[in-house]
This record gives structure tokens, C-alpha cells and sequence, in this order.
């Protein structure tokens, strides 16, 4: 019964992207609507990343484009963010009106990638902000895909196939538009601007700010937050569709190594936030998903992550990272590879096991920071961050400005 359900599911499916495939067609024979702008980010989770940035700035300028700026949204989170973001334009992902606009808007501003069974306008110009530098291998750079039900050769073509159709790529330092180029095998226009969703961390990284960030997300001002932020693991599923997490240092240890005023943060991916095991813990673990990512980084003290892109981007504000890395052989040699050394260009300690790790936060705790790699941290800042200045959205706003008038 269950396989007979799943195979009606499944032919339903085939016959709603045929028939989107087939309004797509005829609607981008319209002539694109220069003033339309369609936003979307990871594929219309959340109201956040770079195009809300450049979102931001670009009604900020001209707020009349309120009225013809758009954000693509998962149905299934349509009510949650129209009620978060009630001055935006939503617009269900796939639903009519998202297929017209799609069809006619004058710009898309994305950070993922879209079908590659979706056409675009002659008319549209497609700003592709992507969403962080690569530390490790990307599109057909990595040797093996292990995303659940897909091929390799296929993950390449439709990467690369998605690619040709970016008119401008963000890049956020010259490491990265190196690797995008040959990753992505891309060849138009990129943007050598730092990462808009960056901005925020040079004109809000001030005390009264961040007290008041703090006070609104761990309900105290004053306290030394610790952020986790683990990468997300491609082969760390139960089936597809279907993820576990497990922390993997254990709270009791953990909260035994620092101060009483001390809230840990945990930052996991969407698709695990539901189930994770803070029990006993609920008044010094804040669990948060949803919450734009810039906000933790202003309210954190110390960043422990391991893979992510989290540390190009928290790097900005230099502050001290801890890299927990348990599953290090693993993750460089079998799944995805890196770019560059990581053991010797992290700007920070590195913890292997348990024990080192939980060694290194209590020498957080009595030092507040970790002295010996100060010099490391600032050559690291140099290094990725030496495009970010706080005007990156103002200078994609400028690109999608002067479009219009054209």
C-alpha cells in the first residue's frame, strides 16, 4: 500500500513540473519587467543570507520598489515568514503567481541553485550571491557525491548547466573566485564586492548592539556566549530526506569548564534543529535556526565550528575560534575534501578528541581567547576577508539600479 502511495506521489509530481514547465514556456515569452526583482534564499527557507541584504538595501534606496520586489518562499513556510516579515512581498515557490513573475522579473537574486528544468527570460539578469567561501570541495570538484539518490555525473551536469545562466556571481575574496571559476565552471561577470550578508558585522559590531542582540536572543545582556556551528555532513542521513544529529562533546563536561554566566548557542542545520538533546540543560542551551546568522556572530565570544564557511565570515570581526574536528580523517580524505591545508591555515586551535576539546574551552573561559594564535587570526582576516568593507549590498543594489534605468 505504501509503495502504491509513494508511486502516486511521485506520477502527481512529474504531472505538476510538466505543467509548470509548460506555463514557464509560454510566460518568458513576455518581454522582462526591468522593475520586477524576484529574491530567493536556500531555495525559499527563510527571508535571510545575502539577498535579504541586498533586499534591504536596494528599498532602503528606492523604496518604491517595495511594491515590485519579491521573496520566493516554501508553501510550507509561507505563513511563519509572512507573519516574521509582514513588510515583504512573499510569494509561494511553484504557485502561479511565483511561475508569472518568475517568467517576466527584470532580476533574480538567489544564493542557491535553481531546477534546471526552470527557463529564464532572455530579458531576466540572474544575480547568483552563492553563500560562502569553500573550504571544501564544490560542484565538479568533488570527487564522489554522497547526497542520498544522487549520481555523481548528474550532480556535475546540472551544477554546471545552472552556472551558465548566472550573469554575475559574488565572490568574496579572490580564494573563492578562483575556486568558483573552475567549480562552477563559470565564465560571466563576477562581483569582487565581499559578501553582502556581511555588511552588518562592520556597521552594527558595536557594545550597545550587541547587548542588546544578547538580551533578545539568550535573554541576557551580559552573558559570554559560545556559538556551535558544526558544516553540514552530506552523508549524515538516515534515508533520504531524513537527518539525525548527535552532539558531540557532552553538555555536562562542557558547562563544568566555564563561568555560570556562560549560554552555549548551537547553530545546526534546518533539517536536524528539531532533534537535538539539550534535556537538563534548557536554560544554558539556546538552540537556534532561524535567527540570521550575522545576529550570532555580533553576540558571540567564542566560535567553535569544524568544516563550515562560518569561519571566513566570523573571521570579520576577530574574535577567537575553536575547531572541533572529530571527524576529521574522514571528512577531508572520504567525503568532500579540501582546498587548502586546513591543519595549518585555521585560525585557531584544533581539537581532535574530546578531551582537547573540552581543554581548550576552559582555557577560553580563564583567558578569553586564545593568545597563540592571534597572529594566525589576522593573516587569516587579511586573506578572506580583504574585499568585505560593510558596502557590499550597496553595490549589488547599484548593479540592479542601474539596470532599471537602462
Amino acid at each position: 500500500m505504501a509503495g502504491l502511495k509513494n508511486q502516486v506521489v511521485k506520477g502527481l509530481k512529474i504531472v505538476i513540473r510538466y505543467g509548470l514547465i509548460v506555463l514557464n514556456d509560454g510566460f518568458i515569452c513576455i518581454p522582462a519587467k526591468k522593475d520586477l526583482i524576484m529574491f530567493e534564499s536556500f531555495n525559499g527557507n527563510d527571508v535571510n543570507d545575502n539577498p535579504a541584504a541586498i533586499y534591504h538595501q536596494l528599498v532602503a534606496d528606492r523604496p518604491e520598489l517595495k511594491k515590485t520586489a519579491y521573496f520566493g518562499v516554501k508553501p510550507r513556510r509561507y505563513r511563519e515568514l509572512h507573519a516574521k516579515y509582514p513588510d515583504i512581498q512573499l510569494v509561494k515557490r511553484f504557485s502561479f503567481k511565483w511561475v508569472w513573475l518568475m517568467a517576466h522579473a527584470g532580476f533574480w537574486v538567489l544564493n542557491s541553485r535553481l531546477p534546471n528544468w526552470w527557463c529564464k527570460n532572455k530579458g531576466t539578469v540572474y544575480i547568483q550571491t552563492w553563500h560562502g567561501t569553500p573550504l571544501k570541495h564544490l560542484g565538479v570538484d568533488i570527487e564522489h557525491v554522497a547526497i542520498p539518490g544522487t549520481k555523481t555525473a548528474d550532480y556535475y551536469r546540472q551544477f554546471t548547466r545552472e552556472a551558465a545562466r548566472w550573469d554575475y556571481l559574488i565572490a568574496p575574496n579572490d580564494y573563492s573566485k578562483q575556486i568558483f571559476r573552475s567549480a562552477f565552471q563559470f565564465h560571466n561577470q563576477f562581483l569582487d564586492i565581499g559578501y553582502p550578508r556581511n555588511d552588518v558585522l562592520y556597521r552594527q559590531n558595536t557594545p550597545a548592539a550587541i547587548q542588546q542582540l544578547k538580551q533578545r536572543l539568550v535573554g541576557d545582556a551580559n552573558a559570554t556566549v559560545i556559538t556551535y556551528a558544526p558544516t553540514w555532513r552530506d552523508d549524515d542521513a538516515i534515508q533520504t530526506g531524513q537527518y539525525h544529529f548527535e552532539l558531540p562533546f557532552s553538555l555536562q563536561r562542557f558547562f563544568e569548564q566555564v563561568e555560570d554566566n556562560t549560554v552555549l548557542v548551537l547553530r545546526p542545520h534546518y533539517l536536524v534543529k528539531d532533534h537535538i538533546d539539550i534535556k537538563g540543560f534548557e536554560d544554558r542551551v539556546k538552540i537556534i535556526a532561524d535567527e540570521d546568522i550575522a545576529n550570532l556572530y555580533l553576540i558571540t565570544d567564542l566560535m567553535i565550528t569544524d568544516y563550515s564557511s562560518v569561519m571566513f565570515d566570523f573571521a570579520n570581526l576577530n574574535r577567537p575560534m575553536l575547531f572541533y574536528a572529530y571527524d576529521l580523517e574522514h571528512y577531508r580524505d572520504q567525503l568532500r575534501g579540501f582546498y587548502f591545508n586546513y591543519q595549518a591555515e585555521i585560525p585557531g586551535p584544533l581539537a581532535t578528541t574530546e578531551a582537547d576539546f573540552d581543554a581548550y574551552v576552559a582555557q577560553f573561559a580563564k583567558q578569553g581567547d586564545f593568545p597563540d594564535y592571534r597572529s594566525q587570526l589576522a593573516g587569516f582576516n587579511a586573506k578572506y576577508c580583504e574585499w568585505e568593507d560593510g558596502a557590499a549590498s550597496q553595490k549589488v543594489a547599484e548593479v540592479i539600479l542601474g539596470g532599471i534605468k537602462k
